[in-house]
C-alpha cells in the first residue's frame, strides 16, 4: 500500500515538477578571475539536526517506498484515501460541490509533505535548509583565497549554496555578502559568475538589487529565468497529457531508469488506438474543468509552489493565470490566507519579472562578459501544452537561450524562412532547429543538443566558465566549439554538431503516425504501432527465454 501511494503521489507531482541538477565537477579551466558558482535545486535539505530529508531525484524515497509497513499505517493511509475521495464522491460528483474534496486534497498532501513546504509566509519554520557542511564549507571558502600557485581559480573553489526554496529576492542578499567576502580574501575588484537553472533567478534578483559592478562576466547556464514551462504551464492551466510526449519521454528514460522498451510500445499502442485520447476527453468532458483550478491550487500549496524560487521560473505570459489558477481572484480568502507568499511572488515580479530584457541588455552594456548556454533533444515532459516545443526535459530552447526562434520537433525550420534570413542564415543549427539570431545574445549564444536539463558535463563548464573569465568578449567565432554541439552522455563527448550527427533523439517524431488526418491515416498510425508492439514483445520473450 506504502509504495502503491508514494508511486501514485510521484505521478500525481508531476503536476508541479522538481529540477534535479547534477555535476561532475571536473572543469579544469583556470582563471585569474575568482568565480562564483550557483546551482539550483539539486542539493538535498536536512532537517534542524542535520538529518537529510529531501533531494529531488528521491522522491519515491522521501515518500516512502520499503516493504515494511509499520502499525496502523495502512489504517492511517485509508483513512487518509478516505478523505479526499469521500467529498469528491458524495459532494462533488453528486451535488457539483467541490470545496471540501480541494480542502482536503491539499490538507492529506500537505501532511506527507509537511517537511519540506514553507509556511503561507513562503518562510522555512521548522528548521530545514542546506546541510552543516555546506554552510561550513562557505565559511571556510570565505576566508581563503583558493588561488593556485598560478593565481588562478577554478570554476568550483568558489561555491554558493543557499535554500532553493526561498525568495530569490531575499537569497540575493547573501549572494551579495558572498560575493563581497570573495573579492575581499581574494583582493579582487570583481567576480565571474555562472548560474545554473534556478540559480540564475537569484543572479538576477541580485543585479537588480545591487548592480551590475563587482561583475567581470556572467554565465546563464540551463537558465529557468525566463520562464520553464514545466514549472509554469500547468499551473496556469496549460496542464495537458499527451500520449505521443508521454511515449518519447518514456524513450528519454529507458535507459537511465531500466524501462523495458516494450512499456513504450505499450503506451504508444494505447495512444494510436484511441484509448488514451477517449480516456482524456472524458475526463476533461465531466470533470476536468470543473476540477482544473481546484485541483491545482490544492496540489500546488501542498507542495512545491509554497516555494518562492520556483515561482521565479514561471513565466511572463503564465504568471497572472497562475496566480488565479492557485490563490483565485484578487481579494479572494486564499489571497488573504497567503498574503506574505503573494507579497515575495509580486516582489519578485516586479523587480525581475518585468525588468527581465533590460537586465540581460545591461550586462552587454556596460562590457561584462556574457556567457549563454541552452541545451534540447529530449521531450518537454508530457504535462505541457507546449510538449512539442525543442527542449531539454524542463524548458525550452527558446527561452533558456533568451529568445531563439524554434521550429517544432515535428518540424525543421523552412528553407524559405532560413534564405530569408540572408547573412544572419550562419545562426541557423545544422538540424534547422534553432535560429540563434533572435536571441539576446547571438554570438555569445551556445547550444548543445544531447544534454538533458538533469547533467551538466565538463565540456559545457569549461565553455562557461572560459567565456565568463576571459579578459574580453568571447564569441562563438573565438571557441573551439562552434555555436551548436552535440554531446554524447554515453561516450562523454562533444563535438561541433554537422548535419550528420545532428539526429540524437531516442525517439523519432513522426507527425503523419502521432497526428494522424482521417481515418486511412489513424489506421495507418494504429498499425505501425501495433507492429511495434509485436517486435518488442517478441524481444522481450527472446529475452527471458534466451
Amino acid at each position: 500500500m506504502k509504495k502503491f501511494l508514494s508511486l501514485t503521489l510521484a505521478v500525481i507531482m508531476m503536476f508541479t515538477l522538481f529540477t534535479p541538477a547534477f555535476a561532475a565537477e571536473d572543469a579544469t579551466s583556470r582563471s585569474k578571475v575568482p568565480t562564483i558558482l550557483i546551482a539550483g535545486d539539486g542539493d538535498p535539505l536536512y532537517d534542524a539536526d542535520n538529518n537529510r530529508l529531501f533531494k529531488p531525484t528521491e522522491i519515491l524515497d522521501y515518500l516512502g517506498g520499503d516493504d515494511e509497513e509499520e502499525d496502523g499505517e495502512d489504517s492511517a493511509i485509508l483513512e487518509s484515501v478516505a478523505n479526499v475521495l469521500m467529498p469528491f464522491l458524495l459532494e462533488g460528483i453528486a451535488f457539483d460541490r467541490w470545496d471540501n474534496y480541494y480542502e482536503n486534497l491539499q490538507k492529506e498532501i500537505s501532511e506527507l509533505f509537511s517537511d519540506i513546504i514553507l509556511d503561507k509566509n513562503g518562510e522555512v519554520t521548522n528548521g530545514t535548509g542546506i546541510s552543516n557542511a555546506r554552510k561550513n564549507y562557505m565559511a571556510k571558502a570565505i576566508k581563503t583565497d583558493k588561488a593556485d600557485k598560478n593565481g588562478e581559480y577554478g570554476l568550483y573553489d568558489y561555491r554558493f549554496w543557499y535554500d532553493w526554496r526561498l525568495d530569490p529576492v531575499a537569497v540575493a542578499d547573501d549572494f551579495h555578502n558572498y560575493i563581497e567576502a570573495v573579492k575581499k580574501v581574494t583582493k579582487k575588484d570583481k567576480v565571474a559568475i555562472v548560474g545554473r537553472c534556478l540559480g540564475t533567478s537569484v543572479v538576477l534578483a541580485y543585479v537588480a538589487k545591487y548592480g551590475a559592478e563587482s561583475i567581470h562576466g556572467v554565465a546563464f547556464y540551463g537558465s529557468v529565468a525566463a520562464g520553464a514551462e514545466i514549472l509554469s504551464e500547468p499551473i496556469s492551466g496549460k496542464f495537458s497529457i499527451d500520449g505521443n510526449a508521454i511515449s518519447r519521454t518514456m524513450s528519454d528514460y529507458s535507459e537511465t531508469l531500466g524501462i523495458h522498451p516494450f512499456i513504450g510500445a505499450t503506451i504508444e499502442l494505447l495512444e494510436k488506438s484511441g484509448a488514451l485520447d477517449a480516456l482524456t476527453d472524458v475526463a476533461k468532458e465531466e470533470i476536468y474543468f470543473k476540477l482544473v483550478k481546484g485541483v491545482t491550487s490544492a496540489l500546488a500549496l501542498s507542495t512545491f509552489y509554497t516555494w518562492p524560487n520556483y515561482w521565479a521560473a514561471v513565466s511572463e505570459e503564465d504568471y497572472d493565470e497562475a496566480m488565479l489558477y492557485v490563490f483565485g481572484e484578487e481579494g479572494s480568502e486564499k489571497r488573504t490566507e497567503y498574503a506574505g507568499l503573494i507579497e515575495k511572488l509580486e516582489s519578485y515580479d516586479k523587480l525581475v519579472r518585468d525588468n527581465l530584457t533590460p537586465l540581460m541588455k545591461s550586462f552587454g552594456e556596460k562590457g561584462i562578459n556574457v556567457a549563454i548556454l541552452s541545451k534540447y533533444g529530449y521531450q518537454l515532459l508530457p504535462i505541457c501544452k507546449s510538449s512539442e516545443a525543442v527542449a531539454d526535459e524542463f524548458t525550452s530552447a527558446k527561452r533558456s537561450s533568451f529568445g531563439a526562434t524554434t521550429s517544432t520537433i515535428y518540424t525543421t525550420l523552412s528553407d524559405e524562412y532560413i534564405a530569408a534570413l540572408g547573412e544572419k542564415s550562419k545562426y541557423v543549427s545544422p538540424d534547422k532547429r534553432v535560429d540563434a539570431s533572435t536571441c539576446l545574445y547571438p554570438d555569445s549564444t551556445w547550444f548543445v543538443k544531447g544534454s538533458s536539463h538533469t547533467l551538466w558535463n565538463r565540456y559545457e563548464d569549461e565553455l562557461v566558465h572560459t567565456v565568463a573569465t576571459a579578459d574580453r568578449q568571447l564569441t562563438t567565432a573565438d571557441m573551439g566549439y562552434t555555436q551548436y554541439m552535440v554531446y554524447d552522455a554515453e561516450k562523454d563527448t562533444m563535438s561541433v554538431m554537422t548535419e550528420e550527427n545532428c539526429n540524437t533523439e531516442k525517439w523519432v517524431a513522426r507527425d503523419e503516425l502521432d497526428n494522424p488526418e482521417g481515418k486511412k491515416g489513424r489506421l495507418v498510425a494504429f498499425l505501425w504501432a501495433l507492429m511495434n508492439w509485436l517486435t518488442n514483445l517478441f524481444n522481450m520473450i527472446r529475452e527471458k527465454l534466451f
